[in-house]
């Protein structure tokens, strides 16, 4: 049997002709603005054809260190060349390393490595139902998890069946059981909604693909508050929120708190390499046993070498105390601009929002015209844009950012 051969065409040579080739090919389960990108290098971004622009979205917090930073991408090429991966099977020289600066860095007891966002949300459930049939006592198969409406915590089946948001939902059915969805910011709700048989509460700090919602103050300590009496293991899911995005290193810290299970990934490898991890106290992470769960992939020695070089950067080159600042000048500037058509500005650090009026005709408009001005940034929830620069943005970017959206929202 002979195999196809590669295609010998010729390479697309313009935007329009990549756009044509990935809509032949691929499946249409995106929709990106109409920009091929070719190149990064801190907050920018170059596409095919040469043209500049300002990346006001860092992959969803993926690049917070910028885009190829130089000291991670060394990690990289240095461990690859070495080794790239043994499977759990075997132990690695780079593992227990990522284990012992992340806990140093987080204040955890235990990790868990995993590659996506996603696989660490599904760990944290299987873990914390784990840890109430086998510690709280919860009757078997009778555990349940309280969640948020508007979530996002990832697009697995058991996932997107305790969603809200009927495009994730619609057509995948059914769906597994054992979940409550309360409303974001209710710690009344939350409160009533925990029963005997609650095992945890899983929820964002900040919802970043609901729309920057920040929840009111006092709310994550009150969530803390009622699930240490209720004995719940409280899950703060800081795929998006942590490491450095909110101005601190875990946006936990805005109101003194600490998870039972906290959940990072994006920036924690720099956008260079898939990698997350579920940080857990002792308690809740021991009921694991061997074989039990693990990844093929997860903790392999090229991603703890990168996760290594990109936890490093954010601390040693201040990334996290320049989010806070430059986040406070950005959405200072943001406010100063007057417009009819700006509903409200939402963030904290460099994780903010502009929900426009729903007659402004949508946030997908304002992104396409910012992209002509040299600037990316991505709607959600049809009139809410996001705008999450790299932590090494300087002011003066910042002022270049915010004269192009003065110019499309005024």
């Amino acid at each position: 049997m002979s195999l196809p051969l590669v295609s010998s065409a010729p390479r697309p040579d313009s935007t329009d002709a990549f756009i044509a080739l990935e809509d032949r090919y691929g499946a249409s389960n995106y929709k990106p603005l109409d920009v091929v990108l070719a190149r990064g290098e801190g907050v920018y971004v170059w596409d095919v054809e040469g043209r500049r622009y300002l990346d006001c979205l860092s992959s969803y917090s993926a690049v917070n260190q910028g885009h190829c930073h130089p000291k991670i991408l060394a990690a990289l090429a240095e461990q690859a060349a070495k080794l790239t991966i043994t499977s759990r099977a075997f132990r690695n020289d780079q593992l227990p390393l990522f284990y012992e600066e992340l806990c140093a860095l987080t204040r955890s007891h235990k990790v868990l490595p995993m590659n996506s966002g996603a696989e660490a949300v599904e760990t944290a459930l299987k873990v914390s139902r784990k840890w109430g049939y086998e510690v709280k006592g919860v009757p078997d198969g009778q555990a349940e998890i309280v969640v948020c409406n508007n979530n996002f915590h990832g697009r697995t089946l058991a996932i997107v069946g305790f969603s809200t948001d009927q495009a994730s939902r619609h057509g995948f059915g059914p769906f597994a059981p054992g979940f409550k969805v309360v409303p974001f910011g209710d710690a009344e709700a939350l409160e009533h909604a925990i029963g005997p048989n609650t095992v945890a509460f899983l929820v964002e700090p900040i919802q970043g693909e609901g729309g920057v919602i920040v929840p009111p103050p006092g709310y994550m300590r009150k969530a803390r508050e009622l699930c240490t009496h209720h004995r719940v293991v409280l899950i703060l899911d800081e795929i998006q929120t942590g490491l450095g995005r909110t101005g601190t290193l875990l946006a936990e810290e805005h109101e003194g708190i600490e998870a039972d299970l906290t959940l990072i990934g994006k920036a924690l490898s720099g956008g260079f390499y898939p990698v997350s991890a579920v940080l857990s106290n002792k308690e809740v992470m021991d009921v694991l046993k061997p074989g039990e769960h693990g990844s093929t992939f997860g903790g392999n020695p090229l991603a703890c070498a990168v996760a290594r070089a990109a936890m490093r950067v954010l601390v040693e080159e201040g990334m996290i105390e320049n989010a806070a600042r430059m986040g406070a000048y950005l959405q200072a500037g943001l406010r100063s601009i007057r417009s009819n058509i700006v509903k409200e500005i939402r963030g904290r650090g460099l994780m903010v929002a502009v929900e426009l009026h729903a007659q402004a005709g949508g946030a997908r408009r304002a992104c396409e015209a910012l992209m002509r001005r040299g600037v990316l940034c991505k709607e959600t929830h049809g009139n809410t844009l996001r705008i999450m620069p790299p932590l090494i943005v300087t002011q003066a970017q910042i002022d270049e950012a915010l004269e192009q959206f003065r110019a499309v929202l005024a």
